[in-house]
């Protein structure tokens, strides 16, 4: 075998676990960081919508509108995610990705989309 074959399937050096773990919670930082700038720049432009879009109550949304930059990173520093999966049924995921469906017509995967909106805002409007 050529040394060039050698060289290109040679395993790669494992990663240190620290470094893993530290490079994951650097994203877990920028990820926090990114949401709580457009949940504010969302609840600043149309604080109606907002609420939907970002499943919050008011009292939450008076909250983030009022962080400052400072404030912003301090609280995105955590290590746990910030947001979460609103959806949590089979159902909605499955209308959101037309799973099962192979080849689906456009009109049938707008009607499935339209269908898991019209149920997640009935979440909503339950939860609030």
């Amino acid at each position: 075998m050529s040394d060039a074959f050698l060289e290109c399937t040679a395993p790669e050096p494992k990663e240190n676990p620290v470094m893993t773990d530290d490079r994951l919670l650097s994203e877990i930082r920028d990820a926090n960081l990114s949401y709580l700038i457009l949940a504010q720049r969302l609840i600043r432009a149309d604080r109606t919508q907002s609420l939907f879009r970002l499943g919050i109550s008011e009292e939450i949304a008076d909250i983030i509108e009022a962080l400052t930059p400072g404030q912003m990173i301090k609280v995105a520093s955590g290590n746990t995610l910030m947001c979460r999966f609103r959806f949590d049924e089979e159902m909605v995921w499955s209308l959101l990705s037309d799973h099962g469906r192979r080849g689906a017509e456009r009109e049938d995967a707008s009607a499935s989309r339209l269908h898991a909106s019209i149920l997640m805002a009935g979440k909503f409007s339950e939860a609030v």
